[in-house]
């Protein structure tokens, strides 16, 4: 595993609960190198149980980049992200150490292979209407509206649907347009060069996701909303982390218990699908290892990636 400059990024993906991160934080102790993470969860500060960040003791034990970068109620893109990334893995590089790469949002590793136009400017205080109407809806609804206004744009997940479409709506622009004749433009632009180390345990990930709902809520998890709730605003884009709007209707009494962690555990199988949906089709600029974690030589096959 090369700290070299030009050597194609180290990529590891994955669903959701699947084992990247400690498969990740193996590969990184042994080859001396930092994580930056693809997570467009752990950005936010304070948002810890529920995007499960790795603890103080890993991030003592290998440097992370990429977690609790913004505030919860700051706006965070994918472009921005693939900017960052740059600074981060030159600043690793000058502390003499390379980058692994890990996470689960696709499309923050698209933006960073294939650099995406950026997005039109917005006018907030519409946007923030807009987004109130957002919240209550489905993210079945999100879609169709998707489908209509940015078709191409219809496939993502609930936080890339909502941007779709206040950019649809709000700048008469389509981003799949945008992004579309960013490629036109420069057709000779080629992706970086990249190695992907897919981990998915396959069947079992369904029962992986609810143990990791049950201890995430063992933990504290409601604790840490009705905490966050005394500061952070009901339209923060923080909320939109995956389980803690389900979280914040049992802290209100909304839900009970029972009940949110099987909302919470439907929500995220269904992010896993998706998740998985996307590495599959979305990898074929790069070289790609599957692995699954539950196998007897998962790990060294990590390692010989």
């Amino acid at each position: 595993m090369s700290g070299d400059e030009q050597a194609p990024l180290a990529i590891i993906v994955g669903p959701t609960a699947a084992g990247k991160s400690a498969i990740a934080m193996e590969l990184a102790q042994l080859s001396g190198r930092a994580i930056v993470s693809a997570d467009s969860r752990q950005i936010y500060r304070g948002f810890d149980i529920g995007t499960a960040k790795p603890s103080a003791e890993e991030q003592r034990r290998v440097p992370h980049y990429g977690i609790d970068i913004v505030d919860a109620t700051e706006r965070y893109s994918a472009h921005a992200w693939a900017s960052d990334v740059r600074t981060w893995m030159t600043a690793a590089r000058q502390s003499g150490r390379g980058s692994l790469i890990v996470g689960g949002t696709g499309f923050y590793i698209r933006s960073l292979i294939r650099p995406l136009a950026a997005a039109p400017v917005i006018d907030a205080e519409r946007r923030g209407v807009l987004e109130r109407w957002f919240e209550a809806q489905s993210i079945d609804t999100l879609r169709q509206w998707c489908s209509r206004l940015d078709p191409s744009r219809a496939h993502l997940g609930r936080t890339q649907l909502i941007r779709a479409l206040e950019t649809a709506l709000l700048s008469g622009t389509r981003l799949g347009d945008a992004h579309a004749a960013q490629l036109e433009a420069h057709p000779d632009a080629k992706p970086v060069a990249a190695r992907y180390l897919v981990v998915d345990p396959g069947p079992p990930l369904s029962d992986r996701i609810q143990s990791r709902v049950h201890s995430m809520v063992e933990q504290g998890w409601a604790d840490e909303v009705r905490t966050l709730m005394q500061s952070v605003p009901a339209d923060a884009p923080g909320w939109l982390a995956s389980g803690y709007n389900v979280m914040r209707q049992h802290v209100m009494g909304e839900l009970r218990r029972e009940e949110a962690i099987e909302r919470v555990v439907i929500e995220t199988r269904q992010y896993a699908k998706r998740q998985r949906t996307w590495f599959r089709h979305q990898l074929s600029d790069g070289i790609v290892t599957r692995i699954s974690p539950g196998e007897p030589h998962a790990f060294e096959q990590a390692r010989a990636w």
